[in-house]
């Protein structure tokens, strides 16, 4: 059993769009440069915030969701952190209570109390009306503190701080401040490895939250749960080429921990740069942002013809999202400009001008129930015909998931450590047993 006392906190907010993204990484750059271990979880399906949180906090980042990863899992994951940090931070997701599960929820799971941030621009008195009411939603989740964001002056702070009623103090104030932003993009906060002054902008926004009175340590609580057993080595002797480079960065670092752990060996490669696929018996293409490099892609005719003799070979090859637009015969991007591009799956991926699809979704098999989510701007115009799909948290239809020929394909992002099983017979080649809708999942 794994138990530890630690300060922690779930930094979250009223709703997207109140900061709590670089509050979060600013306050474990601040506790980091004091010389504290920092260990940062994100709560649910997200890899550009994570990117940044760990070069704030110098630590893996790691997702945590009561329903894609698992209760149990948030608990270890949690508990073995705690173990060995000084601080404990989560960031939440959207709003305190939107999604199911949302953050709240998580917070109660673990026992950690929510820190929301309230972006107080525009807003006074009513600072305390927002406050009270995140506190009171939920009887079973204490709210006893909050942070104001993008205050205007001390004298704005001040009131913000009278405005709050008996049981929730004020812990600071951040004035509008540069250092507090980081650029974005259709998907999210631009990649961590493509913001050459990441580690200048993380110190100063950690100045702008000691200068506001952030530099204490939440309350501790206690953090405890079994450690989990090793997944059984399904991959052992198995090698799998992973593409990694700009345009396919986003991978859970959980994935991969457990491909090690079922004995497999990773290779890492760069579609981008490189001419040649690593000797390997099974290819990953993550999704990323195949569409913002689809030239250089193209232009590199070794490597496509590399993954295309990977594929000739009878090799598997699993594909999600930016993977599967790059297998595609076409991409066109959001100039409309269509590059050629691996031509394993026939038809044209195309960047739409608004959100295709968003949210928690499953792949039901009887090797497992692979959990995940989906989230892109582009669709798929291809004639095939989708051997399965993925399920809506709601039960809904999800994703098409197209298998051919060693291929798996999909627009779904999977959580690996949700069905080892499923996960190593997608690597090894083996088919897919799909559950019909009215089949349980331990069928």
């Amino acid at each position: 059993m794994l138990k530890a006392t630690v300060p922690a906190a779930m930094i979250t907010a009223p709703g997207s769009g109140q900061g709590k993204s670089m509050v979060t990484a600013a306050l474990a750059r601040l506790h980091r440069n004091a010389g504290r271990k920092v260990r940062v979880f994100k709560h649910g399906p997200d890899y550009l915030d994570p990117m940044v949180l760990e070069v704030a906090s110098g630590q893996p980042v790691y997702q945590l969701h009561p329903w894609m990863t698992g209760e149990d899992e948030c608990r270890w994951r949690l508990a073995e952190a705690a173990c060995d940090a000084d601080l404990i931070l989560v960031e939440g997701a959207m709003g305190l209570f939107d999604g199911d599960p949302s953050s709240g929820d998580l917070a109660k799971l673990a026992g950690i109390p929510a820190l929301p941030v309230i972006n107080a621009s525009g807003m006074a008195q009513t600072f305390g009306a927002v406050a009270l009411g995140l506190a009171s939603f939920d009887p079973d989740l204490p709210v006893c503190q909050v942070i104001a964001n993008q205050i205007g002056s001390p004298y704005h702070g001040e009131l913000l701080r009278q405005s709050l009623p008996d049981g929730i103090r004020l812990l600071g104030a951040i004035p509008r401040n540069e250092a507090m932003s980081i650029p974005d993009r259709h998907l999210g906060l631009v990649q961590a490895g493509e913001l050459a002054d990441l580690e200048q902008r993380l110190d100063d926004a950690a100045r702008v939250l000691a200068e506001a009175g952030l530099d204490g340590l939440p309350d501790a609580v206690t953090l405890e749960a079994p450690a989990p057993q090793p997944p059984p080595r399904l991959l052992a002797g198995v090698r799998i080429a992973i593409a990694r480079d700009a345009a396919f960065s986003f991978i859970y670092r959980a994935n991969l921990d457990l491909l090690a752990a079922m004995g497999a060996e990773l290779a890492y490669f760069s579609p981008l740069a490189d001419s040649e696929v690593p000797a390997a018996d099974a290819l990953w293409l993550p999704g990323g942002y195949p569409e913002l490099h689809a030239a250089t892609l193209a232009a590199n005719g070794p490597m496509l013809d590399a993954i295309r003799g990977h594929h000739r070979a009878g090799k598997p090859i699993l594909a999600e999202c930016g993977g599967l637009m790059a297998c595609a015969d076409e991409l066109a991007d959001k100039a409309g400009q269509v590059h050629r591009m691996i031509g394993l799956l026939p038809g044209r991926a195309a960047m739409a001008s608004r959100l295709q699809a968003l949210g928690l979704q499953s792949l039901r098999t009887r090797q497992g129930e692979l959990r995940g989510h989906t989230y892109h701007h582009s669709s798929l115009d291809t004639p095939w015909q989708p051997l399965a799909r993925a399920r809506k948290q709601a039960g809904t239809e999800g994703e098409a998931v197209y298998c051919r020929q060693g291929l798996v394909a999909s627009y779904f992002h999977g959580y690996f450590p949700s069905a080892p099983e499923l996960v190593a017979a997608i690597f090894r080649g083996e088919p897919l047993h799909l559950l019909n809708d009215k089949e349980p999942a331990d069928a």
